[in-house]
């Protein structure tokens, strides 16, 4: 790739550029594409990425915490999160420009697993969060090595928007009591809700420090369609200011961060106990998926502006390698972020070297000012990560969803409520078996049709849409609107008998118009076989139409070419109602040609 690639010129109208694949590239330049970046660097970029990069740790070190909180560690661990994988993905990364680190669509996630076992020892919470991490990276590495990058494409968009809802509203729900400034005792959202509101009628609020972390929610969302203006970073300066000058985590009880400790992430095998390692690999699953069904569609949408192709398989092996070293530099999962990198991207940044000096800018804060943000209020991180859990709520969408396949915006309400119910891991389960199901319906229960002739339009046509259509005499043209598989040969079946039972004339021939059947499997190739028998006991032959290839030589493979014979294929629908025509006494006129006595 030379700097010109880099640069993505616009190609001349009327051409599109192939897709690099990572595939194409050998030894490390496929592995490693930022070090084929830096190759090719542009020294006119480097001010662009300088800049960029400072202005990205305005919202690295806030959100860093706040997501650290989140998900049931220390906070310093957030800014552990974000320095290592950033470095490890500008190496790994195909994205020019995407940004990791902590993310709130992962907070529940990993908050599920972490608060039950670790028992409030944060060394324990920490160690758990970090095997999570690992197994998150160890998934996603072998997963994009294998190639398996496409499947997060089956989980359909309102599938997505049910289960991310379902995750907003249990993030939200979690740091309500931190904005309230009290502590509660829950497990799932529906119980906390529960322990919040009569913590709410006891009197428990901390009206100080609800009052710091509303603010800052306030000036946050109002600041957000500002997009000049670091907003989170103004919301948390300005209530860490106020907490200290007014010294209120003293005069009233309002919970801070304290100091952090002085240095940087050092290499740490996180231990657990034999009986975490299922909830972990679980859990650990579930971060892999979601966190890649983010950062795919994140990449896309940047790849897209950028006019660049992001290879999804290297995607999967840069996030797993950023979770991999966040797992073992004390670090918790990580994800994409859809809040910092249009920070990035708004600063001027060129390509990852932004990320990195981001990270070397949080380093350089742990080293030499770790005490800058000791009167952090608790109440603002938790309006950080409100915040951030109310971008990540998709109401216009659905709406839209909702007047044109009403079915599919109920499917998205039920994974809502049941991520919300049931807690983020069971909700991840509940999304995936929904996905399954309603891949499986559509081509179990697939649309079919009768065909016929409608005077002045070209072809044959579904006698449903067009009810003046004419059936020929003794044909019945049948079309089958998906694959034939195993689950629904039976209901193909079906309903070819019911089209013959309900032809008006006597049938001779039935003619499958096959050209949407991409693919047919042992029991379907079966179920032809047996159709065949049944139809011809009636005296009713069985022709195919419009057959593709590679479908008909699977036929062939399955002894059902030879079985039925060359001569009941045919190219096209036209050329077997010609050749039944030709074969049978019909009266027959056609709009297209004279009356034709066959």
């Amino acid at each position: 790739m030379s700097k010109s690639d880099l640069s993505s010129p616009i190609p001349e109208p009327g051409r599109i550029a192939r897709r690099a694949k990572a595939a194409d590239l050998t030894g490390w330049a496929r592995w490693l594409p930022g070090l084929h970046t830096l190759r090719a660097y542009q020294m006119a970029w480097l001010r662009h990425d300088i800049v960029a990069g400072l202005v990205l740790t305005t919202m690295l070190v806030p959100v860093g915490i706040a997501y650290a909180v989140a998900s049931g560690v220390p906070g310093i661990y957030g800014l552990y999160a974000t320095i290592v994988p950033l470095i490890a993905y500008a190496l790994f990364g195909p994205s020019r420009i995407l940004v990791l680190g902590p993310d709130s669509s992962l907070a529940a996630v990993i908050l599920a697993v972490v608060l039950p076992l670790s028992g409030g020892d944060p060394q324990r919470a920490i160690a758990l969060a970090a095997m999570m991490a690992i197994v998150s990276g160890a998934v996603c590495v072998l997963a994009g090595i294998a190639r398996l990058g496409f499947v997060t494409e089956l989980l359909s968009k309102p599938i997505r928007y049910g289960y991310m809802n379902g995750i907003a509203l249990t993030v939200l729900i979690s740091q309500l009591p931190k904005l309230f400034g009290f502590s509660i005792e829950g497990d799932g959202p529906l119980r906390n809700l529960q322990a919040i509101g009569m913590a709410v009628m006891d009197g428990k609020i901390n009206w100080v420090a609800f009052a710091v972390g509303a603010g800052t929610l306030t000036l946050i969302l109002l600041l957000k369609g500002h997009k000049r203006l670091p907003g989170i970073l103004i919301a948390v300066v300005a209530a860490t200011i106020a907490v200290g000058v007014l010294d209120l985590a003293a005069s009233a009880d309002v919970s801070v961060l304290g100091a952090l400790p002085q240095g940087l992430p050092s290499f740490a095998i996180p231990w657990i106990t034999r009986a975490d390692i299922a909830p972990v690999l679980i859990g650990g699953c579930a971060v892999a998926l979601v966190s890649f069904a983010d950062t795919s569609v994140l990449s896309r949408v940047y790849a897209a502006r950028t006019q660049t192709y992001v290879d999804p398989n290297q995607e999967m092996v840069a996030l797993g390698a950023a979770n991999l070293a966040a797992g073992f530099f004390q670090g918790f999962p990580v994800s994409s972020s859809s809040s910092r990198t249009p920070v990035a991207e708004a600063a001027g940044a060129k390509t990852q070297l932004t990320g990195v000096v981001g990270a070397l800018a949080v380093a350089l804060l742990l080293v030499v000012a770790p005490d800058l943000l000791k009167n952090l209020p608790s109440s603002a991180l938790a309006a950080v990560v409100i915040a951030s859990a109310i971008g990540l709520i998709e109401i216009t969408d659905l709406r839209r969803i909702y007047r044109i396949q009403r079915w599919e915006f109920w499917l998205s309400i039920v994974c809502t409520v049941g991520v919300a119910v049931l807690g983020a891991i069971e909700g991840i389960g509940l999304a995936i078996v929904m996905a399954i199901i309603e891949f499986l319906w559509d081509a179990w229960r697939p649309y079919s049709a009768v065909l016929g002739r409608a005077d002045r339009v070209k072809g044959y046509h579904d006698i449903t849409r067009y009810p003046d259509a004419r059936l020929i005499p003794g044909l019945v043209l049948f079309r089958w609107d998906a694959p034939l598989f195993f689950a629904n040969a039976e209901l193909f079946q079906d309903r070819v008998l019911n089209a013959v039972a309900a032809s008006p004339t006597p049938v001779r021939w039935l003619v499958v118009a096959a050209e949407p059947v991409t693919s047919v499997d042992v029991t379907s190739a079966d179920m032809l076989a047996e159709l065949d028998e049944t139809l011809h006991a009636a005296g009713i032959q069985l022709c195919i139409a419009e057959m593709k290839d590679p479908v008909k030589d699977k036929l062939k493979r399955f002894g059902l070419f030879a079985r039925m014979g060359e001569a009941v294929f045919f190219p096209t629908i036209g050329a077997a109602v010609g050749s039944y025509l030709d074969t049978h006494p019909v009266n027959w006129v056609d709009w297209e040609d004279q009356p034709r006595v066959g």
